[in-house]
């Protein structure tokens, strides 16, 4: 999608087909965002679903948290997210790594009752790693406010791909 235009004329069902995923599995939000069309530019779109997303109630958050798949070790993946592992190298763990992804992903839902989310995007193995050994220690609010913005930062990559 190369213009704003093109993104205007989109039937609802196109228009959800194409943006349906930026929020894992969260079709609502790009409901929502086509009632808002026409949008001025890119940026007004962007804007607006994050606005939908950040505007939300707490039991919405956690459904959109709950519908993101656990690191490394989730067999169904979307298109977007079996991408977004592979390009981090998650699909290529030893062992070793398989086990702790998955010892800390069970440790982690039984704490905080929703799976780890990180914006897996540039990011190595071991980054994300470090990263989920480090989070797994903050308490429920502190997690619960950084798995927001690791949504909005993969909704944010994924709303670039498609726009480019």
């Amino acid at each position: 999608m190369n213009s704003i235009d093109k993104i205007n004329k989109l039937s609802k069902p196109d228009f959800i087909s194409i943006f349906g995923n930026i929020f894992e599995k969260t079709e609502w939000i790009a409901q929502k965002s086509y009632d808002l069309k026409p949008y001025k530019n890119f940026e007004e779109l962007f804007s607006k679903m994050m606005e939908i997303f950040e505007n939300t109630n707490k039991e919405n958050h956690l459904k959109i948290l709950n519908a993101h798949p656990d690191l490394a070790v989730e067999k169904k993946l979307t298109k977007d997210s079996k991408n977004e592992q592979k390009n981090a190298s998650l699909n290529q763990c030893t062992d070793e790594e398989f086990a702790e992804f998955k010892k800390l992903n069970e440790e982690y839902k039984k704490k905080f009752d929703f799976p780890f989310i990180i914006a897996v995007k540039g990011k190595n193995k071991e980054e994300i790693l470090n990263s989920f050994r480090q989070r797994i220690t903050n308490n429920i609010n502190l997690e619960f406010e950084e798995a927001k913005r690791q949504v909005k930062r993969i909704a944010s990559f994924r709303l670039s791909e498609i726009i480019k």
